[in-house]
């Protein structure tokens, strides 16, 4: 593979133009056709097989005005009552609205001086427009000046914040990093240009995508997230490599074509160890994550493409200006390894024990916190003060008792329970303890199934409303009887993605394993690798946990105040993560295992291989840090979230791992390192990580397999 990639290289540099005139056709055309032929965003949260998809699917059956989306629209008087004759009027130039079903009379508080009009529509919420959908209950509602109106419910919570701040600081961000790193424009703006190449060829793929399945809204964040950190990754590493041929007197199409085949071969090994952790995502059986994953595996796959077809080539048309001015007019060879990271590494080495207590103290200390984790999904009151559903919320609270703002729906089959039954039911769940209320049930025209309204004394995001939903399982439905509302969907959500977190898990740890050991020839260095990701992912965990759930900066992050982690963060984090990280750990151990067969010195290959990369390593890290740190800025607070358990898994992964860990663990192990035992030995492929090109002395015998 490695001489394939050399002459791919190669050609490019010789043949530039070829090569970026198809790019640009390609690139142009999949956006031509995903324009014309893209499909719109989707949520599917389907829980197949939960007690509360039943009761949603029963409702959708026997109850279609309750089974679609629902607002709220919540009016206050600063001073006395609301007037009724204007409610009156503003439901029904409600009900004239596109797609509503039904719109209940308003509900005046005990004190009269709030109202609440719920609005039922007819089909779910992925099947509207939420911002055209809320002007228009602006409009509906324009007779009630005079009064504080706010809107709550599903479709304004589904309204996107508009985009593009957190992409633009990330961009410019890496911009900056790659200026100082490379002191040559035209260096600092090639890999930012081939990641946007690749970035954009992906996210319009998604579009594309959407037009025949659903696609989560926040994929497309997502994957722009992870696409645009792993793809100026995979180019600067490339870059790297070229600018170290052309020090070392290759002409450029040569220096181009070693690069691919070395450089690229560790991006190609890279790209398909996130693509792999990625997949893991499918055991977790649940739509909207299966579709993150494909499509966040599609942009990276897109900017590995773009890495080693698009790079090499406008490499080629840049020539010698990848390099410093001063460079390239004096002719003078450029630094290719740290000498700072090179003695940092034999200090390390020198005395390995001390530094990887320490450091396996310290990443321990930062994971502690994860173990008093609570996941929830979010909803409006982690909104800040000023966003009209954080008001809406608010004002139910205060006017009707926080359980207002997640009132949970028992349905009732009365074709398995008679409706005899339901007064009974009615009294055992008034009865159970953390009930506020329950309304007189209500049944469906055709007499075959009723619904009944339960308000609990918490609110959604109250630690007690899990043992609430419960309570009411366990003690007070009868046969046929199920229950749901957005509290108990979130309930079965946690539970499922707690219980599949662990199968993801070892999925994709022994995947990425078996990819290593093939490529590494080594059983030891991919478990090394393993549990260092194993490690990182645990500290991101524990920093989620003391800034959002603890508070420990949540101001700072736009918050109004301390929230759960988000229960799509443990499964999601944790299968971009592991990928991400891996990319280093490849980056790295492919110049260690040059040096060791080139050299056959175990420490000393450590030294010399932590040297090579540290730069272009710490680097890379700086992007991806910034351009995490950037999404943390996001509105949706799982992509916030994302960001910062990101940003903190690869800051900690690029300096305390990469810089103590590594080099101290491998320094211990020594020769083992690379111990493979002589049946896998001869089964496993060979794989040249000097890409047919280095010197004589690579070819000199790998040490025997079975030794340590």
């Amino acid at each position: 593979m490695s001489r394939l990639l050399y002459r791919l290289g190669r050609s490019a540099a010789l043949r530039p133009w070829r090569f970026i005139v198809v790019w640009l056709a390609l690139v142009a055309a999949v956006a031509g056709f995903a324009g014309v032929a893209g499909g719109a965003l989707h949520d599917d949260y389907t829980l197949a097989g939960s007690g509360s998809q039943r009761a949603t699917d029963l409702l959708r059956e026997r109850f279609p005005a309750l089974s679609g989306a629902d607002a709220r629209v919540v009016v206050h008087a600063d001073s006395g009552t609301v007037d009724r004759a204007k409610l009156a009027a503003a439901a029904g130039e409600l009900a004239k609205l596109p797609h509503v079903s039904e719109v209940s009379p308003a509900q005046p508080s005990p004190d009269g001086a709030t109202a609440l009009i719920t609005v039922r529509y007819a089909v779910p919420v992925t099947d509207l427009a939420p911002e055209e959908t809320l002007d228009r209950l602006r409009s509906a509602t324009r007779g009630l000046a005079g009064y504080q109106v706010e809107f709550g419910g599903q479709v304004p919570e589904n309204v996107m914040a508009p985009g593009g701040l957190a992409e633009a600081i990330g961009i410019v961000a890496a911009l900056v990093i790659l200026f100082l790193a490379f002191g040559s424009v035209v260096a600092a703006g090639l890999p930012l240009a081939v990641a946007l190449a690749g970035l954009g060829a992906g996210v319009s793929g998604i579009t594309l995508l959407a037009a025949v399945t659903d696609v989560a809204t926040t994929a497309p964040t997502l994957a722009t997230m992870v696409g645009l950190g792993v793809g100026i990754d995979y180019a600067l590493l490339i870059l790297t490599r070229h600018r170290e041929g052309l020090a070392a007197g290759m002409d450029v199409p040569e220096a181009a074509g070693r690069a691919i085949a070395t450089a690229g071969q560790s991006v190609l090994f890279a790209g398909v160890t996130v693509l792999l952790a990625l997949c893991g995502l499918v055991l977790s059986r649940i739509p909207v994550f299966m579709t993150m994953g494909f499509t966040t595996g599609l942009v990276v796959a897109a900017t590995v493409l773009s890495a080693v077809t698009l790079l090499p080539a406008v490499l080629g048309l840049a020539g010698r200006r990848v390099l410093r001015r001063r460079d390239r007019a004096a002719g003078a060879a450029i630094a290719v390894g740290s000498p700072r990271v090179r003695r940092w590494a034999a200090h390390v080495g020198r005395r390995p024990w001390p530094w990887l207590l320490a450091a396996s103290v310290l990443m321990l200390a930062l994971a502690a916190p994860a173990l008093a984790m609570r996941t929830w999904p979010s909803d409006a009151s982690s909104e800040p003060a000023s966003n009209t559903v954080r008001k809406a919320y608010d004002l139910v609270a205060d006017a009707y008792g926080p359980g207002a703002n997640g009132p949970l729906l028992v349905t009732v089959d009365l074709r398995e329970t008679d409706a005899g039954a339901l007064p009974g039911l009615g009294r055992r769940l008034a009865g159970t303890d953390g009930v506020a209320a329950v309304a007189p049930p209500v049944t469906s025209p055709h007499g075959d199934a009723a619904v009944i309204v339960v308000t609990p004394e918490y609110g959604p995001q109250d630690a007690r409303v899990t043992g609430l939903v419960d309570r009411i399982r366990a003690d007070a439905l009868p046969p046929g009887a199920e229950i749901t509302g957005l509290t108990a969907i979130y309930v079965d959500l946690s539970r499922v993605l707690s219980d599949r977190l662990w199968p993801v898990i070892g999925v994709v740890v022994a995947t990425s394993f078996v990819m290593l050991m093939i490529v590494f020839r080594s059983l030891v260095a991919p478990l090394k690798a393993a549990a260092m990701n194993l490690l990182s992912i645990a500290a991101a965990y524990g920093v989620l946990t003391a800034v959002f759930q603890w508070g420990w900066g949540a101001g700072l992050l736009g918050l109004p105040h301390s929230v759960p982690v988000s229960s799509f963060i443990p499964l999601l984090l944790f299968a971009v993560l592991f990928g991400v990280s891996m990319d280093y750990e490849v980056f790295l151990l492919s110049r260690v295992r040059e040096e060791w067969l080139l050299h056959g010195d175990a420490r000393g290959s450590v030294t010399s291989g932590l040297a090579a990369t540290g730069r272009v390593i710490s680097s890379a890290a700086l992007i991806m840090v910034a351009v995490f740190l950037g999404f943390a800025a996001d509105p949706s607070l799982v992509i916030k979230q994302m960001g910062v358990g990101l940003a903190v898994a690869v800051a900690l992964d690029a300096t305390v791992v990469r810089l103590v860990l590594v080099p101290a663990a491998m320094t211990l192990l020594g020769r083992a390192n690379w111990w493979l035992p002589r049946p896998l030995a001869r089964v496993l492929p060979e794989i040249d990580p000097h890409g047919g090109a280095a010197p004589a002395a690579a070819d000199a015998r790998e040490p025997e397999p079975s030794r340590a």
